[in-house]
């Protein structure tokens, strides 16, 4: 995803992309067969190990009672409306190492859409977002409501929105633990890039940043995912994690930037926005916002969409803006 034209490039440069683009076909292939046999078996792995199948069902059914209870309470309309009303939250972050030709790169964050559990909420995304102006559009995963069946519907409102952001170096995007490998090749033909286990580099010049994807490591976790962290190699890098689950792997590897969703902020929170559910196996701190893990800020987003039931307390859904700065000196590190 560099910058330069084709007719630009020189034959190295050539011979590099080819090579590079021959390694992420076999990369995908690899992870392709891996993924697929884990949705057949019925396995579901985190990085603290296998999750009891019971867990998921108990949740299930606890969600079925609590939208009853929403809806005997007369709370249902007002939840809707809390879902619907989404904001842009920006944020400045500053590095001594983010190379001079990045500073002030917008990347512009969407997380769990989740548009068929809310449908007006795709036209609401897009009213908010119309007419922006980003570097680039990373969408970190989830983007089927349920964890089962078609994904048509929440995948094609997509397409309308992304097309009222101008993206500089286009979309790149993660799988989360709803999103079955199936769905590759539909956001593919939205023209989004799907990072699989896989690194792909950003360039202004002679300048790079490193963006690294995972898979799901909530659902879907293999020592793949750890490993392809370990591979991303370039002095400025940014990882996309559908959840900040492996926050500790990113951080030993030496990433700057680790971006999440996942948790949805709890959707329904306490007074003060205090998650009461967060669906995190490790590092429950970084449930929503701004967190630091060593040297490594991350940011993990409340979420655009909703799971079922449609509706949000104490949590406001969001687009998350976020801006790269070029740290000067005496200045104290963004997110410290």
């Amino acid at each position: 995803m560099a910058v330069s034209s084709p007719l630009e490039l020189s034959a190295q440069a050539r011979t590099d992309a080819a090579r590079a683009r021959k390694a992420r076909a076999l990369n995908f292939s690899a992870w392709q067969e891996t993924r697929l046999a884990m949705e057949r078996s019925g396995l579901r792995m985190s990085p603290r190990g296998p999750r009891p199948r019971w867990k998921s069902l108990l949740f299930h059914w606890a969600t079925q009672a609590f939208g009853v209870c929403v809806r005997w309470l007369g709370l249902q309309a007002r939840g809707v409306s809390n879902a619907r009303a989404i904001g842009l939250s920006t944020v400045e972050l500053a590095w001594p190492n983010l190379p001079p030709a990045f500073s002030g790169y917008r990347i512009l964050q969407l997380s769990d859409t989740h548009f068929e559990a809310l449908p007006a909420l795709a036209l609401d995304a897009r009213r908010l977002l119309d007419g922006l102006e980003v570097d680039l559009i990373v969408l970190t995963g989830d983007f089927r409501t349920l964890t089962h069946g078609p994904f048509e519907r929440d995948v094609e409102p997509l397409g309308p929105l992304l097309a009222a952001v101008k993206s500089r170096d286009g979309v790149l995007a993660v799988l989360g633990n709803h999103d079955p490998a199936s769905i590759v090749a539909a956001l593919e033909a939205l023209n989004i890039t799907v990072l699989t286990n896989d690194s792909i580099t950003l360039e202004r010049g002679r300048e790079r940043i490193v963006v690294t994807g995972l898979d799901d490591v909530h659902h879907f976790y293999t020592e793949s995912a750890r490993q392809a962290l370990i591979r991303g190699t370039g002095e400025f890098k940014i990882a996309l994690v559908h959840s900040p689950e492996v926050a500790d792997f990113a951080a030993e590897a030496g990433y700057a930037l680790y971006l999440s969703g996942h948790t949805h902020g709890g959707q329904v929170c306490l007074p003060g926005g205090h998650p009461i559910i967060t669906h995190l196996t490790r590092h429950r701190f970084a449930a929503a916002g701004l967190w630091q893990f060593g040297q490594m800020t991350g940011y993990t987003s409340r979420g655009l969409g909703v799971s079922l039931p449609p509706v949000r307390f104490n949590c406001r859904g969001e687009a998350a803006l976020i801006t790269l700065r070029r740290q000067s000196g005496g200045e104290t590190p963004s997110g410290a």
